[in-house]
C-alpha cells in the first residue's frame, strides 16, 4: 500500500473525534446495506444474511431511485475511468455538497494524515484535484492546516476561497512578498507569458518559506485558471507533478472548469491522469480528486453537488477519512444525482445523445465566441491589455490607471482597481471584480470579468464599457 505510516501520524483531533450517529452499527443496518449495495439482492447468500422483510423493503425503496443505487458512486467512478484512462474504485468516492466544501470541510484533518505521509516518504506525492466551491475547500483546509506554522503555496492571482480558508483555519499568512490578508505563501503566475506557472517561481518561494520556518504542506494549482482563464500545457503539468513529488508537497488541483477549454491547441488533462501516466501508482501516490456540479458549461449553481476521490490510502486511514466526512452529514440527494450525471453524460447510441451533444457544443462554442469578443474589446481600450481566455469562464485584463485616479482611490481609502470597478458599476450597471480581490503583483491593477453575458447582448455591454472607459480616462487624465 502507498501509506506505510501508522495512526501515530494521524492528526490527534481526528483520532479523538467520535461520531456515533454514523459508523459500524449503521453500516451494518440491513435495509440500508441492501440499498447501498443492491447487487447483494442477487446473491445466493441473501436469504441467509437478510430477513425477508428487509429484502422486500429494500426492493421497494430501490424501485423509487433511478439507477437502483443510493450513492451513485459507481457512475462517478466510471466517468473518472473514461476521463483518465485509469481505474477508479467507487469506494474511493466521497460525495459532498459541492467542491468547495470538500476542499475546506472534510474537516481538514483528513489530509493532515496524507500530508504527514507524503512528508515522511518525500518520494511520493498526494494529488488533490479541487474545484472552487466552498464545502470541499473547507474540508481540505481542516485536514492540511494544523497550526499557524503550516503553509500552502497559493497562486497569485487566485480564486480567493483558498487563501481565505487558510486564514480561517489558522495557517501561515503570507510572510513573504506581499501582505494579502488571505494568502499563505504566494507564488506569482507570469502575466507576461499569458499567466504561465513557472517552476523556478515555485522553487524560489518554497525555499524562502522554509528558510523562515514555515512548514510548507501543499501546492494549489487551478486548471483551467480562475481568474486568468489559462489552461496548463501537459508538459507543464508533468513539471508540477515532479516538483511536488521531489519536494513532498500535496498537489491541490482545482479542476472544476475541466470541460471549458476554448483554445484549439490546448486540452484538459487531470492531474490524476498526468501522475498515473508518469508511472506513479497506488503504491507510491496518494490522491484526492475534487469536482463540482455547479460550474463548467452546465453551470448548475443552484444545486450543490460534488465529489472527492481518495486513492492510495491504508484501511486505517480510510476509516479516519470516513469518520471525518461523516461529521459533515450527508450531501443532498439532488446534488449527488447531478454529480453522477456530469460524470456519466449520454453516450453514443443513447436516445438523448444527439441533442445533448448539440447543446453542449452550442454552449461551449458560444462561450468561446464571447471570450474572443471581450478579449478584443479590452485590448482596444486605452491602457488595457488582456490575454486570451483559453478556458474557464473569465477574462482578467490589466488596466494602467492614471495617477490622478490612483490618488483619488487612496483618498477614498480603496484599491485603485476597486475604485475603477465601482465607477463602472455606478455608470453602466456592469459588475466586474477588482483584481485586488484575487491578488496581483504590487503596482499592477486588474479586474475579472465573466464571459457569461448572453451572446446577443454582449456587444451592447461592450459598447457601454467602451464609452465609460473613455470618459473615466478623460476625467482622471493628467
Amino acid at each position: 500500500m502507498a501509506s506505510d505510516y501508522s495512526s501515530n501520524h494521524v492528526n490527534p483531533k481526528v483520532l479523538k473525534c467520535k461520531y456515533a450517529i454514523r459508523g459500524e452499527i449503521l453500516t451494518h443496518a440491513q435495509v440500508l446495506a441492501l440499498c447501498d449495495h443492491p447487487l447483494i439482492l442477487d446473491s445466493s447468500e441473501t436469504e441467509s444474511l437478510f430477513s425477508a422483510d428487509s429484502v422486500e423493503r429494500a426492493i421497494q425503496i430501490l424501485d423509487q431511485i433511478p439507477g437502483r443505487a443510493t450513492g451513485l458512486r459507481d457512475k462517478i467512478a466510471s466517468g473518472i475511468e473514461a476521463r483518465d484512462g485509469f481505474p477508479a474504485d467507487p469506494n474511493d468516492i466521497f460525495l459532498t455538497d459541492g467542491a468547495s466544501s470538500a476542499v475546506n470541510s472534510i474537516d481538514l484533518q483528513v489530509i493532515h494524515i496524507a500530508l504527514t505521509e507524503v512528508t515522511e516518504r518525500n518520494s511520493e506525492m498526494l494529488t488533490i484535484s479541487v474545484p472552487s466551491s466552498s464545502i470541499q475547500v473547507h474540508m481540505m483546509m481542516q485536514l492540511l492546516i494544523g497550526s499557524e506554522n503550516d503553509g500552502i503555496l497559493c497562486p497569485i492571482p487566485q480564486y480567493p476561497l483558498y487563501s481565505a480558508s487558510i486564514t480561517l483555519h489558522h495557517g501561515t499568512h503570507n510572510p513573504l512578498i506581499y501582505a494579502f490578508f488571505w494568502c499563505s505563501i504566494s507564488y506569482y503566475l507570469d502575466e507576461e507569458t499569458g499567466w504561465a506557472l513557472e517552476i523556478s517561481e515555485l522553487e524560489n518561494q518554497l525555499k524562502t518559506a522554509r528558510s523562515r520556518g514555515v512548514n510548507v504542506r501543499a501546492l494549489v494549482v487551478i486548471n483551467p485558471g480562475n481568474p486568468t482563464g489559462r489552461v496548463l500545457a501537459e508538459a507543464n503539468q508533468r513539471e508540477i507533478v515532479e516538483f511536488c513529488r521531489k519536494e513532498g508537497l500535496v498537489l491541490l488541483a482545482d479542476e472544476v472548469y475541466q470541460e471549458n477549454v476554448y483554445a484549439p491547441d490546448k486540452q484538459f488533462h487531470s492531474f490524476k491522469n498526468i501522475s498515473r501516466s508518469m508511472g506513479f501508482g497506488e503504491k507510491d501516490i496518494s490522491s484526492v480528486s475534487f469536482h463540482s456540479a455547479s460550474k463548467g458549461y452546465y453551470g448548475e449553481c443552484g444545486k450543490r453537488g460534488g465529489y472527492m476521490e481518495f486513492t492510495g490510502f491504508r484501511p486505517e486511514i480510510r476509516e479516519q477519512i470516513y469518520k471525518v466526512a461523516s461529521v459533515n452529514l450527508c450531501s443532498n440527494i439532488s446534488g449527488q444525482i447531478l454529480a453522477s450525471l456530469i460524470m456519466s453524460p449520454p453516450k453514443v447510441g443513447d436516445e438523448s445523445y444527439k441533442s445533448f451533444s448539440a447543446e453542449k457544443e452550442a454552449i461551449l462554442s458560444s462561450l468561446a465566441r464571447r471570450a474572443k469578443i471581450l478579449e478584443d474589446a479590452f485590448n482596444s481600450l486605452e491602457g488595457v491589455t488582456c490575454y486570451k481566455a483559453e478556458g474557464a469562464l473569465y477574462s482578467f485584463p490589466r488596466i494602467n490607471l492614471p495617477g490622478k485616479a490612483i490618488k483619488a482611490a487612496e483618498e477614498a481609502k480603496t484599491a485603485p482597481d476597486a475604485f475603477y470597478a465601482r465607477h463602472l458599476l455606478n455608470a453602466t450597471g456592469i459588475v466586474v471584480v477588482p483584481g485586488s480581490g484575487f491578488g496581483q503583483r504590487p503596482g499592477t491593477w486588474h479586474f475579472r470579468c465573466t464571459i457569461l453575458p448572453q451572446e446577443d447582448k454582449i456587444l451592447a455591454i461592450v459598447s457601454r464599457l467602451t464609452q465609460f472607459h473613455k470618459q473615466f480616462m478623460d476625467e482622471f487624465r493628467g
